[in-house]
């Protein structure tokens, strides 16, 4: 039981992985526009700057599991 359960939060195809990391963007660049609205100035920009840059890692992360045949 638990397995099927399991199976619904697995990852099998590429599009299902863009879907995750656009929904990761989206919310990346919500929190950045988050923080340049509580720290104005210098440190609010470097903060959203800081945001994308986690979803690229994790986005080159889940797009590097699956094979690439070509």
């Amino acid at each position: 039981m638990f397995a099927r359960i399991g199976r619904l939060f697995q990852i099998k195809t590429k599009f299902e992985a863009y879907l995750i990391i656009y929904g990761l963007a989206t919310g990346a660049t919500e929190r950045g526009v988050h923080y340049m609205k509580l720290y104005p100035g210098t440190m609010g920009w470097v903060f959203f700057a800081l945001c994308p840059i986690a979803v690229f890692m994790a986005g080159g992360k889940i797009l590097d599991t699956f094979d690439v045949v070509d």
